[in-house]
Formats: structure tokens, C-alpha cells, sequence
């Protein structure tokens, strides 16, 4: 799948996860909503979950916004395409290591790519970074499921355990 990115440019450079997939030319960044081509966007306010039907029905395109969480608002996320939000998900990056639904631009990209189907691509996006591999094992077990469930409702089924745990 291509990977595109709204980017904001408003965390470390350093730390920046879209930067170094840029980098690799494992995605492409956009400055601007305009310039941002349609997709499945990854978007933590959609109403509906990702789900691997939404690979038949949106295309080869994912598209995230690279921004930080303190200043992302629904508004930010004015961008063309189908608007999806992922399910329950562990971050594994130093940052936020194990919190639920706080995951940076790659570990949104990987486990959308898992849920899509797209494990071997997940796995390189995440090769990038010393603490990648640990994103698939956290979150092996739920993003196996994730990716068996046919639609979005099931997906939710499947996340409400989960959040029935925490």
C-alpha cells in the first residue's frame, strides 16, 4: 500500500517517525490538506473502525497525520478519502510505551497494514526503528483478530474485550 502523510512538522525532528519512513522512501510527506492525495485515513476521531473490508472498498492508499497529540483536533483532520479510527492498540515506542490508542505515525501505519492484510510491509515500516518489532508483539493477539474480523462492527466486538480488561 502507499503510505502518505499530512505532515505538521510540530514534534522533535528527531523522534519523528513519518521523517525517517520519508526517509526510506517507505512514505511520502504532503505539507498541505490540499496536497494530501485520498485514502483510507487514520483518523482517532472517525466514527468507524478500520476493518479489512475497507481494503476493497478504499483503495491502496493510507494516510496519516504526523502531528502532536496535545494539538490534534478533529479540525486537523480535514482531509479527502474514507475516515477510519483504529481499534485498541498498545504503543510500543519510548514515548508512550504500553499506553492504549497512543500511537505515533508508524505504529498507526503498522497496524493498519496488519488489519489490512499487509503484515510483511508492517514488519518493514517497523524494521526501521530499535523498538519496532516490539509494536507486532504487544499487539499480536488483538491485531490477529483485528484482521480475521470481516467488518467494523465485528472489529468493535473484538476491541470491546479488550477494553473490557483495562
Amino acid at each position: 500500500m502507499d503510505l502518505h502523510v499530512r505532515y505538521e512538522g510540530d514534534d522533535d525532528p528527531k523522534k519523528c517517525t513519518a521523517r525517517r519512513l520519508a526517509k526510506f522512501d517507505l512514505a511520502t510527506l504532503h505539507k498541505t490538506t490540499r496536497a494530501t492525495p485520498p485514502g483510507i485515513v487514520l483518523n482517532p476521531f472517525a466514527e468507524q473502525a478500520l476493518s479489512p473490508a475497507d481494503r476493497t472498498g478504499a483503495g491502496d492508499r493510507l494516510v496519516a497525520l504526523d502531528c502532536s497529540w496535545e494539538t490534534a483536533e478533529q479540525e486537523a483532520f480535514d482531509i479527502g478519502g474514507v475516515h477510519r479510527s483504529l481499534p485498541f492498540l498498545v504503543a510500543s515506542n519510548p514515548v508512550n510505551y504500553g499506553t492504549p490508542f497512543q500511537l505515533n505515525t508508524v505504529e498507526a501505519f503498522a497496524g493498519a497494514l496488519v488489519i489490512l492484510g499487509e503484515r510483511e510491509q508492517a514488519e518493514e515500516i517497523l524494521s526501521k526503528f530499535s523498538w519496532g518489532h516490539t509494536f507486532l508483539e504487544l499487539n499480536a493477539e488483538p491485531l490477529e483478530r483485528y484482521a480475521a474480523c470481516e467488518d467494523s462492527t465485528e472489529v468493535i466486538e473484538v476491541q470491546d474485550e479488550y477494553l473490557a480488561d483495562e
